[in-house]
């Protein structure tokens, strides 16, 4: 392998990205110093566009990293990703054109705004707008892995001292590149760099799917040497291997339903739904995101067919499960097409990083700061949006000197429970309009405080399986409920209280309007 090449390449094709990210700015002119053509490109992106940079919100290190690192090490239980890609297109199909009606007649930039509206409560909507800030920073934290993964075998395979200064000063440097054209072109930037990321990837993963079960022998082979060699066999009869373990059937579900109620609850994904110019186009660009989902299936695998390459066991000995996709990539193919592959992961983490922090500063601008400022102009709100923005990149980017890398799906999954808690101030408040917002706003901590408890003695009081105690908690001393995603326990909680509250409230509120009466 020439080393010399991987990096001319991947450089070269960097530099294409960066220009394409500062180009955008001329793409589609508006004024971007307003924040709705800043941070939602003047709400005219078409059918295609709009699929590419959704795609580009969901088809990120979560699924060329995360996935195949968590079932070369755990198994059949993180094949959760696929079933879960489906049903939340599913869930997109039905609420989206719903949410994008009724911010579009209400002229509303984040979901929060409906927020606000629904409930008349300025408070709660600062609620759900700091929790929507909270539960991105681990997700884009998942993308810096992911990019972190990349360098790490590319720089160490490059040279023979340490690259861990190397990479993370490579990776600060990438994160000021991305804030500079995030600052300059919003979220036009995403979508054109968007273009080139997709592409590449999906190149990659139909060559790798094709090429790597040919160089191995198949997949029969792969399967044989990833039961044999499951680096925690100890889990292995818990978390299954080829198949999954009957005591983790409900955990599975959970963790699929859950996962894909949470995906469009997350900021960056409504702040892509707000983008597209009519419900029309909405439906078409959703309708056509399942193809990512075959992707991720197919990417998934890589976590098992690592086990057929030799070349590619080494490389992750060397430098972790965490860089299972380059290592297996930089084994079996010439320098040429890993450059290409290599700058596809690296940037596929780059441009969800910049659509996340765009919607983080939309939220952190227009749901919590205006309220205290309410005189302040768009041009001033698009101002300070686009310097939250590269305040939330960096505060991120910390996440990588703090946690281990072998968290970062959990920290992913965390994020989920901590989003799932605006569920029903969102979903089930634009079907409604009997929920009341002392109950919602109740629910919401009690939903909060019982996953945060939850998580803790998942982690530190119970210990049952480190592979999987991340999310998970284990309930099974009734037999028959096993295992189950915190979110999931969370959310019933939540629901439940603002459902049943805002029906006692109703009640109550009605009874007095007969007493006056």
């Amino acid at each position: 392998m020439n080393n010399t090449v991987v990096i001319g390449v991947f450089l070269v094709l960097f530099a294409i990205f960066i220009a394409l990210g500062f180009w955008a700015s001329r793409f589609r002119k508006g004024d971007l110093s307003e924040i709705g053509e800043w941070a939602l490109a003047g709400r005219r992106l078409g059918a295609y566009l709009a699929w590419f940079l959704v795609g580009a919100d969901l088809y990120t290190a979560y699924t060329f990293i995360a996935i195949p690192e968590s079932i070369f090490l755990h198994g059949a239980i993180y094949y959760f990703a696929v079933p879960y890609v489906g049903i939340a297109f599913a869930v997109a199909i039905i609420t989206m054109p719903r949410l994008w009606k009724i911010s579009k007649d209400k002229d509303y930039v984040t979901a929060v705004d409906m927020v606000h509206d629904k409930f008349n409560s300025q408070t709660l909507a600062i609620l759900i707008a700091i929790t929507g800030i909270i539960a991105e920073l681990p997700y884009i934290a998942l993308q810096i892995y992911g990019m972190q993964a990349v360098l790490t075998v590319m720089i160490g395979q490059a040279t023979s001292y340490d690259a861990t200064l190397i990479t993370e000063l490579s990776l600060v440097l990438a994160f000021i590149i991305l804030a500079a054209f995030t600052f300059t072109s919003g979220l036009r930037g995403a979508t054109i760099t968007a273009l080139m990321k997709d592409g590449i990837i999906i190149v990659t993963v139909v060559v790798a799917i094709i090429a790597i079960p040919i160089y191995i022998g198949g997949f029969g082979n792969a399967m044989t040497a990833f039961a044999a060699g499951i680096i925690h066999p100890v889990h292995a009869p818990v978390t299954g291997t080829g198949d999954l373990s009957p005591l983790l059937f409900n955990g599975f579900i959970s963790l699929s339903i859950m996962s894909a109620l949470a995906l469009y609850l997350y900021p960056h994904a409504i702040n892509g739904v707000y983008s597209v110019d009519s419900t029309k186009k909405l439906r078409l660009s959703t309708a056509m995101l399942p193809i990512y989902g075959v992707g991720l299936a197919l990417l998934a695998l890589l976590g098992i067919l690592a086990y057929s390459s030799p070349s590619a066991m080494a490389l992750i000995s060397k430098y972790g499960a965490v860089t299972v996709v380059p290592s297996l990539l930089y084994a079996e193919f010439p320098d040429w097409f890993v450059g290409i592959a290599f700058l596809g992961i690296f940037i596929g983490g780059l441009v969800p990083a910049s659509i996340m922090a765009i919607s983080q500063a939309n939220l952190m601008v227009r749901n919590v700061i205006k309220p205290f400022r309410p005189k302040m102009d768009g041009k001033t709100e698009a101002r300070m949006a686009k310097w939250f923005s590269v305040i939330f990149k960096f505060i991120a980017l910390g996440f990588i000197f703090l946690i281990p890398a072998t968290f970062a799906l959990g920290l992913q999954l965390v994020g989920g429970i901590i989003v799932l808690q605006t569920l029903p101030s969102i979903y089930l408040a634009m079907y409604t309009k009997r929920l009341e917002k002392w109950s919602v706003g109740i629910g919401w901590a009690i939903g909060l405080v019982l996953g945060t408890y939850m998580l803790y003695a998942a982690n530190f009081v119970q210990h049952t399986y480190a592979s999987i105690s991340t999310v998970l908690f284990d309930f099974t001393a009734p037999s028959w409920v096993t295992f189950l995603y915190i979110g999931f326990v969370a959310l019933l909680a939540n629901v439940v209280i603002s459902v049943v509250g805002s029906l006692i409230v109703n009640a109550v509120r009605g009874q007095s309007k007969t007493v006056k009466a």
